[in-house]
């Protein structure tokens, strides 16, 4: 069996992706907001129902600017439960990260832990969509609204999900995307803030290209270089063309996964949100009770099946914060790290190996009964 990776890149095929590229080598123009920029940047505000959009090299450098653009001061209530990049963009901009657990049911930001960490230092909140699954929007509204904070989302998960029939971007103050490889849709690497307020617009602009102002003789901002090229911005608009498609096969291959893993005891798949139209990202296990997450991915590994644990470790257990920032307890997100699991999923992920992945494990839900032991338990 060849090995099956736990995400696989979505491509156009190659004629597509040259044909987008032709008019490039008439013009030259290949960065620096050239026309396939501007198309793209177009087209994904219409598919994302946009007031403003920004696009960018990558999708961590827009979640900084994010937090820079609002200037914000002094403590950021975060959740650990992430990939590093969400508090690497607190702490460079010179704000103190406050570790946040996650809701049990949902493993987003939980809003009630949210509420009792603010303090007259907290000036935003931001919020992590994990696997595409959104937090609790209106909780979380309702909170920054109380106490009149800015609300961002690391959105990274969740392009092409919606929530109660709005892009889940709609939310909060503003919203990241990452276009990185791996994600539904992808411009090889780049990224993305979507937001309301227009008079943030220029500001945004300025700081994605080293703070200068048009025409380049001045500048009123210490910015960087985050600008997405001209053949990066071609692959998005190819793959914004498929990507209907590309989540329709990704649900087909969840919906095996489920009809595998849905009601077998000691095993937690996606959970029912309510509104939510998912975007099929990633298929997470967590696995509870007997069971052992890195029994179950050693297992996978000999078959030349790889799954990931994603997140794992939390954010606020890297030596790079160690004794930085007072660590607060987390016992919930550190549970579900210590036992989550990604399998492997991707748009053309044969479903004949969802089946492979799931019988390895012994996994059929079919099959199990009460008190049957499956998977691999915990060595005591």
């Amino acid at each position: 069996m060849a090995k099956i990776l736990v995400t696989r890149s979505t491509l156009p095929s190659i004629d597509e992706y040259t044909k987008e590229l032709t008019d490039l080598w008439e013009s030259r123009w290949l960065t620096n907001a050239g026309q396939k920029h501007k198309e793209l940047t177009e087209k994904l505000g219409e598919y994302l129902n946009a007031k403003e959009i920004e696009l960018f090299a990558n999708g961590h450098l827009a979640l900084e600017i994010a937090v820079q653009a609002l200037e914000l001061e002094g403590e950021v209530i975060t959740t650990p439960f992430t990939f590093i990049s969400t508090t690497n963009s607190i702490v460079r901009n010179g704000l103190e990260p406050v570790f946040c657990d996650i809701d049990r049911e949902r493993w987003t930001i939980d809003t009630d832990e949210l509420r009792k960490m603010i303090t007259k230092k907290t000036s935003a909140i931001l919020a992590v969509h994990v696997y595409g699954i959104p937090c609790d929007v209106e909780a979380i509204e309702d909170i920054a609204k109380e106490y009149g904070l800015k609300v961002i989302y690391d959105s990274a998960h969740t392009f092409a999900a919606n929530y109660k029939g709005k892009s889940i971007s709609a939310y909060g103050d503003m919203s990241m995307y990452s276009f990185h490889a791996t994600k539904v849709f992808h411009t090889v690497e780049g990224g993305a803030l979507v937001f309301n307020d227009s008079s943030l617009a220029g500001k945004i602009r300025h700081l994605r290209d080293f703070g200068l102002c048009p025409g380049g003789e001045e500048a009123d901002e210490v910015g960087m270089n985050a600008k997405l090229s001209e053949f990066h911005a071609a692959m998005g608009l190819c793959n914004l063309r498929h990507i209907e498609d590309s989540v329709a096969k990704r649900k087909l291959a969840s919906e095996r996964y489920d009809s595998h893993l849905k009601g077998v005891p000691g095993i937690e798949i996606f959970p029912d949100v309510k509104g939510l139209d998912r975007n099929y990202a990633y298929y997470p296990v967590v696995f509870t009770g007997n069971y052992n997450r890195d029994s179950v991915l050693e297992k996978l590994s000999k078959y030349d099946i790889a799954a990931r644990k994603y997140f794992y470790p939390l954010t606020n257990k890297f030596s790079s914060f160690k004794g930085r920032y007072e660590h607060f307890s987390t016992p919930v997100a550190e549970f579900v790290s210590n036992n989550v699991l990604c399998l492997p999923l991707y748009s053309d992920l044969n479903l004949d190996d969802v089946d492979k992945i799931c019988n390895i494990n012994g996994i059929n839900a079919s099959d199990v009964q009460p008190g049957d032991t499956i998977l691999v338990p915990v060595e005591s």
